[in-house]
Parts: C-alpha cells; sequence; structure tokens
C-alpha cells in the first residue's frame, strides 16, 4: 500500500514539475489517472474518480486525432464515467451516454487485428448492458450480446480473461431470456456460467459471483421447465456460495436468503420434509443474523411460522406441534398492537394450543386459546377477508371446551359463531367445508345432550354438504364420511322404537385389539425392515407398527371404528392399513460403497456422509417419498447378510416382495437423459430379471434421477413406447413384461431369457430364478454353478414334467450329464424338428394304411397313462414306450460310407 501511494505522489510531483507545453504532459497525465483509477478500484472512493476523469479528460485534450495514444485515454475515461454512473444512486444517463459515445470512438481507433480491441468491446458492451437496466431498450441489449460475443471469440481458451467475458456475455444472455422468455438464451447463459465456473476454481476471487449467477440461472430454468435436476443444482451452488461467505460477512445473510428461497421452493415441489427441516434451521439463522427492528428479521419469522405450520400439519407429530407453538409467541412478542400479521399470529397460536389440548388435554392450553382467540376476533372487524377464519378458530376452541370439559355454554356459543362463519364462506368458498363439518359437529353434540331432533335433521343436511364438497380421493373424503355414518345411525337408532339386542358394533375396548390383527395379518408377508423416506429412519417391524399408532390415520380408526357394523370396519380397517403401509422397492445395479444394514441401522439416512451407495440411497427414498410412498425397500440395507437364516428367507421371498410393493423405482446409473434405456447394464444382470417382471408398477430413472422420457407416466409398464423397448432389448414378449405370473410353464422360454445374464457370484444366476419359477429351494452358498442349476432344473422337470429345458448343446454338468454345465446354452433358440402336414390328405392315407382306428386308441390310451418326468436322488427318469421289433429291412445302400 505505501508503494501504491508513493506511486501517485511520485506521479504528482512530475505532472507539476511539467509545465503546459512539455510533450511529456499527456503522457503523465494519463499515468496518474490510471494510478488513480486503480486505487478507486480498490477503495472505492469518488474523490479518486473524480480527480481522474478530470486529468483523463485533460489528457485526450493534449492527444488530438491522429496521436497514437488516443484511443487509450478515451478507453480510460470511458471506463471512469461508467464507474461514475454505476457509483452514483441516481447515475445521470448524460454521464452514461458519454461513457458509450468514448467507447465507440476507442473502438473506431481499434480495428480488428488491434491488441487492444477486445477491451474496447468488452467496456462497450458493459456500458450498454448498463443502459438497458435503466432504460430497458432491448436494442441496448441485444447489441451488447453481440459485442460479448465478439470478445469472447478474441479471448480462446487460455486467455486470463476468458473467465470474465463468460461471466458477463452469460449475464446479458440472462437478462434477455427474462424480458423476452427465450429458452435457447437461458440454456447458453447456464453453459458460460458453468465454462466461467471452471475458470475460477475454488480460492478465484470471483468465484462466489460465479457460483451466485450460474445457481439464479438454473433457478430460472426450473421455473420454466421445472426440471427437479437444476433446481437441485441450484442448491448445491448455492451452498458453495454460501461457504464463501461465512456468518461474519457483509454478504452472508443476502446469500443464505437466497439458498433458503431454493430449498423452499424445492420443498413446494417434492413436499420432502428434509428440505423443508433445512429452510427451518436456514430462517432461524437469519433471525439470529437480523436485529428484532431489522426488516429482514419479520419476514424471516413468518417463514419461520409457515414452515412449523407446514411440518406440523404434514407429520402430525408434537415436537413439530411445540415448535410451532414457539414460533408464534416469538411473533406475538415482535408484532406491534393492532397489526394484521399480530392477529394472525393470535389466531395461529390459538390454533396450535387447541391441537395440543386435544392431545394432552391440559385445560390452560384451551383457556389461553380461547383469551387468544377472541383478541384475534376483535382485531378482525365484519369486513376483515380473515374474520370467517377467526370464527372458524374461536368456534373450535368453545366446541373442545363442551367435548372435554363439558361447557354447555361453550357450546351454545360455538354454534352460533359457526353460524356466523358460514354466512361468510357462501357456496363456491375454499373453506365452505369446514365450517359445515365444525357446525353439524357442534348441532349433533347439542342433540347428544338434549336429543332435539331439529338438531340431528340439520347436522345430517350439513355433513352431507360436506360430503359433496370433499368427494372420493379428498383427504378428508374418509372422515366426513364417517361422521355423516355416525349422524345417520343415530338418526335411525332415534327411529327404532323396539331396537333388537345385537352387538353388530365394536366394543371400544376391541377396536385397537383388531387393529393389531389386521396390521398383524397385512404385515405378515411385507419384508421385515423398511425405510422411511420422510425420516430417512430404518424401521423393523415393530417401529413400523409403532410409527401408524402415532399416526392420524391410527387415531381416525381408534374414534370412529366403534360406531358402524364389524364387517364393514373391518373392511375399512383393512383398506386404510393397507394403504398406510405401502412401500416402494429400488432396483438398481449395485455400485461403490453400497450401505449395509450396520451402516445405516440407528441413522437416519439423510444424515450419513454421501458416498455412491449412500447418494443413491438418499435419491431413492427422495424419489419414493414424491412418489408418495412413506415406506421404502432396498436390498442393500433393508437385509441382514449376516444372517444366513435372514439372508435365505429374503431369497425366497424378493419376488414377492417386488409383486406386493406399490412402485418399483428403477435406477439406471449408467444412462443419461440423451441415452436409450436398452444400453443399461442393468438388462444384463441376474437378479434384475425378476426385478423387472414381478413389480405391477414401474417407474425407470435416469442417471440425475429423472424419469426416462415420458416424465408424466407414472407406470412405465403402460407406456406402450417404453414396453416395446424393453421388448426389443430383452426379447420377451410385452405380455409377459406388463402381466407376468410365475411357474413352471414355458420353462424353456424362461430360462431363455436369462441366459443372457450374470451375476457376480456365480450360483446367484440360479438362485435368481427361484421366484420367477415360483421355487422354494434352499440357498447353498459355496456350491457350484452346475449344482445350483442343476437343482433348479430337476425341480423343474418335477413339477412340470416339462422335458423341453433337456433340450440344450453344450458342455455337460457334473451335477448330471443331462443338465448344461451353465445357464447359458439356453440363449439358442429349441430345436423345432420338422414334421409332414399330418393333415394332408397324403398323409391321412398312410397313416389309414399304417394304422387301424382300434391300435390308435390302444396308442392314445398308452400314452395318456405315461407317467411325468421325474428327478428322484440324482436320476432322472423319462416316459416311454416300448415296442417289439418285428422286422428289419434294408432301404438303401450307400457305396460311398461304410455304413449302413
Amino acid at each position: 500500500m505505501v508503494d501504491f501511494e508513493q506511486d501517485i505522489i511520485d506521479k504528482r510531483a512530475k505532472l507539476k514539475s511539467c509545465s503546459r507545453g512539455d510533450p511529456r504532459r499527456d503522457a503523465i497525465l494519463y499515468s496518474l489517472a490510471l494510478s488513480i483509477w486503480e486505487r478507486f478500484r480498490k477503495q472505492g472512493d469518488i474523490a479518486d474518480l473524480d480527480e481522474a476523469i478530470m486529468l483523463n479528460r485533460e489528457a485526450l485534450e493534449l492527444r488530438q486525432q491522429g496521436h497514437p495514444d488516443r484511443s487509450s485515454s478515451l478507453h480510460l475515461l470511458a471506463l471512469c464515467l461508467g464507474s461514475l454512473f454505476a457509483k452514483q444512486k441516481q447515475g445521470s444517463m448524460t454521464t452514461l451516454e458519454e461513457a458509450i459515445t468514448l467507447h465507440r470512438l476507442a473502438l473506431e481507433l481499434r480495428p480488428p487485428g488491434h491488441p487492444d480491441r477486445a477491451r474496447s468491446l468488452h467496456g462497450l458492451a458493459f456500458c450498454l448492458w448498463q443502459k438497458f437496466e435503466k432504460c430497458a431498450t432491448i436494442a441496448d441489449l441485444n447489441e451488447a450480446i453481440i459485442l460479448g460475443q465478439s470478445v469472447l471469440e478474441l479471448r480462446p481458451p487460455g486467455h486470463t480473461e476468458r473467465n470474465v467475458s463468460l461471466y458477463n456475455l452469460a449475464d446479458y444472455l440472462r437478462r434477455r431470456a427474462e424480458k423476452q422468455g427465450s429458452a435457447a438464451d437461458l440454456d447458453e447463459a447456464i453453459k458460460l456460467h458453468r465454462a466461467a465456473l471452471k475458470l475460477r476454481p475454488p480460492g478465484h476471487h470471483s468465484r462466489f459471483a460465479s457460483l451466485s449467477r450460474l445457481a439464479a440461472c438454473l433457478k430460472d430454468r426450473f421455473d420454466n421447465k421445472f426440471s427437479i435436476t437444476d433446481l437441485d443444482e441450484a442448491i448445491e451452488c448455492g451452498r458453495a456460495a454460501l461457504e464463501l461467505r461465512p456468518p461474519t460477512h457483509p454478504e452472508h445473510a443476502i446469500s443464505l436468503g437466497r439458498l433458503v428461497s431454493y430449498i423452499r421452493t424445492k420443498f413446494a415441489k417434492q413436499g420432502v420434509v428434509p428440505d423443508l427441516e433445512e429452510a427451518i434451521a436456514h430462517e432461524r439463522s437469519l433471525l439470529k443474523l437480523h436485529p428484532a427492528k431489522h426488516p429482514g428479521h419479520a419476514i424471516a419469522l413468518k417463514h419461520v411460522v409457515t414452515y412449523t405450520r407446514i411440518m406440523f400439519e404434514k407429520q402430525g407429530v408434537l415436537p413439530d406441534l411445540e415448535m410451532a407453538i414457539a414460533s408464534e409467541r416469538d411473533a406475538l412478542e415482535l408484532f406491534p398492537f393492532g397489526s394484521s400479521d399480530r392477529a394472525a399470529s393470535l389466531i395461529g397460536l390459538a390454533l396450535y394450543l387447541t391441537h395440543r389440548f386435544r392431545r394432552q388435554g391440559h385445560p390452560e392450553d384451551s383457556d389461553e386459546a380461547t383469551v387468544l382467540a377472541r383478541e384475534g376476533l376483535k382485531s378482525h372487524g365484519p369486513d376483515h377477508p380473515r374474520r370467517s377464519a377467526s370464527l372458524h378458530v374461536l368456534a373450535l376452541c368453545l366446541s373442545d371446551r363442551f367435548t372435554e370439559l363439558d361447557e354447555s355454554e361453550g357450546l351454545e356459543e360455538a354454534i352460533r359463531i359457526n353460524k356466523a362463519a358460514l354466512e361468510l364462506r357462501p357456496s363456491g368458498h375454499a373453506d365452505r367445508s369446514s365450517s359445515l363439518h365444525e357446525l353439524a359437529f357442534c348441532l349433533w353434540s347439542r342433540y347428544q345432550k338434549h336429543g332435539i331432533a331439529a338438531d340431528l335433521d340439520e347436522a345430517i343436511t350439513h355433513a352431507r354438504e360436506v360430503l359433496n364438497l370433499r368427494p372420493h380421493g379428498h383427504p378428508d373424503h374418509s372422515s366426513s364420511l364417517d361422521r355423516l355414518a355416525i349422524y345417520l345411525q343415530a338418526k335411525i337408532s332415534k327411529q327404532d322404537a323396539s331396537p333388537v339386542d345385537i352387538d353388530t358394533t365394536f366394543s371400544p375396548s376391541r377396536v385397537g385389539e383388531v387393529i393389531r390383527d389386521v396390521i398383524s395379518e397385512t404385515l405378515k408377508t411385507f419384508p421385515i425392515r423398511l425405510l422411511n423416506t420422510r425420516s430417512g429412519i430404518l424401521c423393523d417391524r415393530s417401529a413400523q407398527i409403532a410409527h401408524f399408532e402415532r399416526s392420524h390415520e391410527y387415531e381416525q380408526l381408534l374414534s370412529s371404528a366403534a360406531s358402524g357394523p364389524c364387517d364393514k370396519q373391518i373392511g375399512r380397517i383393512r383398506a386404510i392399513v393397507s394403504t398406510y403401509f405401502e412401500y416402494a422397492t429400488l432396483s438398481h445395479r449395485w455400485g461403490k460403497h453400497e450401505p449395509l444394514l450396520r451402516d445405516v441401522e440407528g441413522r437416519a439416512v439423510y444424515d450419513i456422509p454421501g458416498m455412491d451407495g449412500v447418494i443413491k440411497l438418499k435419491a431413492f427414498c427422495v424419489a419414493a417419498c414424491q412418489q408418495g410412498y412413506q415406506w421404502g425397500w432396498v436390498d442393500t440395507c433393508c437385509i441382514d447378510k449376516d444372517s444366513s437364516a435372514e439372508l435365505q428367507e429374503a431369497i425366497g421371498s424378493m419376488f414377492t416382495w417386488y409383486r406386493q410393493s406399490a412402485l418399483t423405482i428403477v435406477y439406471l446409473s449408467d444412462v443419461t437423459d440423451s441415452d436409450t434405456l436398452s444400453q443399461s447394464v442393468w438388462l444384463t444382470r441376474g437378479w434384475t430379471l425378476q426385478e423387472l417382471l414381478a413389480p405391477r408398477r414401474v417407474l425407470f430413472y435416469t442417471q440425475k434421477w429423472t424419469l426416462y422420457k415420458n416424465p408424466t407416466s407414472s407406470n412405465h409398464k403402460t407406456d406402450r413406447a417404453i414396453v416395446r423397448e424393453l421388448e426389443k432389448a430383452t426379447s420377451i414378449a410385452s405380455q409377459f413384461l406388463v402381466d407376468f405370473q410365475p411357474g413352471v410353464d414355458k420353462a424353456r422360454s424362461r430360462l431363455q431369457w436369462a441366459s443372457r445374464r450374470y451375476t457376480t457370484r456365480s450360483e446367484d444366476i440360479a438362485y435368481a430364478l427361484f421366484g420367477i419359477f415360483n421355487l422354494h429351494l434352499p440357498v447353498l452358498y459355496g456350491e457350484s454353478t452346475d449344482h445350483a442349476l442343476g437343482r433348479l432344473l430337476a425341480e423343474i422337470i418335477s413339477k412340470s414334467g416339462d422335458v423341453s429345458i433337456l433340450d440344450w448343446v453344450g458342455p455337460p454338468s457334473s451335477f448330471h450329464s443331462c443338465f448344461p454345465a451353465n445357464i447359458t446354452p439356453y440363449q439358442m433358440p429349441p430345436l423345432r424338428p420338422s414334421l409332414p402336414n399330418l393333415l394332408s390328405p397324403s398323409s391321412m392315407t398312410r397313416i389309414r394304411k399304417l394304422m387301424t382306428l382300434k391300435n390308435a386308441r390302444r396308442l392314445h390310451r398308452m400314452l395318456a397313462a405315461l407317467p411325468h418326468p421325474q428327478f428322484v436322488n440324482c436320476r432322472l427318469s423319462l416316459p416311454c414306450m416300448v415296442h417289439r421289433v418285428k422286422t428289419v429291412q434294408l432301404k438303401r445302400v450307400d457305396g460311398r460310407s461304410e455304413n449302413l
């Protein structure tokens, strides 16, 4: 710094000693202006910029047209004026126009081939971009892009300033994409930003800018094309940028805010809980960074309140409820009395306290909720758009006080308030069904207490309207249906003067027992371990059941199962339990660092440091969760491979597990978005054959976890184009790909399907076919390939009597010489002997001459009585018939052969 300052001092001294007519004066002025300009760039002092401009103008006057250094003065003065425009809050367009003019003049003096032409092009392009930002004239931006492209041509790979040219041109293209909606411009901007980022490795002073701009472009493209891959990359860039702006950096909060906005978008798209948790954690960090009166503090707090509410609504667990309550209390302390934000927090906190009261039954929660709801209602006057929501929450508080604390006054007020809310929610209002549902419940409660038939009739009317507003598929359809059934049953009971004393409903004490029996029956053939795709925790059978018993579905069953006939309720319980435990399976090719049971047991998958296999496991959980499945099964970590008994059971059950899965996700690690499925090595693996055939619903994902070809398809087995592609790649007919049934029929064809596949352990090629043939044989790791295959073939013959599997050519097995040593001989199609047309007139005439009707019937009986082929004690028994030879007649003699 001392040398830098000294340089300016020395140049000032030279200028002072240089008279106005000195021929060196223009060079000294230019040199001093350049040094002061460089100091401005480092320190940002506007006085330095003003002085640099003044010195440049004087130097330019001395360098008239034809002076060899005039272009340098024009260029430097243009740079200074451009910086002055950018530095001023309300930059003068006169200053910017002058800068553009000077750049154009300098460019004229720097024709193609001039060493400084690229700099003039670059400076002019930047000023035109500044002008576009100020005036929004697209012609200026188009010219800036053309100039930027020319600069890039003059700065080829290896040029020291190529990264700057790439970065600026990408910015210009992004702005044009924003202005005109050009997808091609945005794609090119992303390509250029990626190239610039490669030239700005870790440690480069401009790496942060490239990461931030690339993230912004990727987010823009996601907003247009909705490709989750772009959003994931934007988040990764945002995280990398945040690492370059630690908490002490003045831009840390801005970088954190951008990152959390990307994560919020991803959660809105996929609804994955870990994304929501990360967003909440970052927003809490922003709360700490911004003081209480900072506008960013209030924004971050609103986000925290919103996200914690969503988290509770999504999972319904007590810790999320406690977090939501704490966030609303923080919001109340921040928002001033009378503000709309405070009124919203009052209502929100009242609602959460009501939820906690329902779970824990503490009267103080109900007391506080009622007080807060009344205060919130006062803030929402008769014409306020949120008044109906305030009325609804207060009615919930009062209704709960009657239900749990037997306060009759609260019930009467709840009915009045619900009716007032309903008036503000006419037909077509999004929340009308909620008010109708709550009003019907309050009227039914009053009927239960006083027996007024009009209350019950009105409750039934409202409940019917609720059911119309919540058709099949609505998340609350089932509970609304149950509620209407209860009201109708009450009406029937009232009308029945002589009820028959038959127990057609569950007693409350038996409901839990029946539910547990149904769960046990449902999970009996399921994998014993499943991954919770929302939390990433591996759960054994008891943990799965415990998870269900904490769920909203379980609470609904407990509260409603005792209110209807046993047979109907059991059917409903089965349906809800089956839906809850639906799971997705992963089919993939094993790679490096696959996590095993011991690696994930007791840990959340999402928290395990990423290696190849772990990254794949996390992506599978996210994909399964995105498809709506809470449970997932993976063959790497959901089986205890150290237990031979469990491994035996898993191999024997695997076909069934894939068949029972609600979805099989096939990950093709070697297929990019532009490749075809047939290129994947997945189609050559032994185990993946049953993983292709067993599931009824399959989705193929490519290398970057995007859906293969048709992103709108819910089942690639119903996509004709993909089925045709699979049929061509596997030589398996489409009817088997779409609707395969395991068994020993068509055994030769099934062996042919597997004949071009291979496994890491050679004996697995036989074990992988057990499920396809629906056979249950012991798994004996360590036996030879021909023994494993021989046991399989012997069982096929014994079960089916199909001797077509003896049709092969190749080396024989040591297990039995009638069997091949490995599966590859089945690649050849079976021999189909050429037979004459037996129904032709000539053939029929010959047959009648050779065999009478009586002999034909006798032959048929002999054939029908033949036993099936058997394989017992390593001995193959094939059926045959003995014929006595009566005559041997020589038909022809071949003189060229010694044989007859």
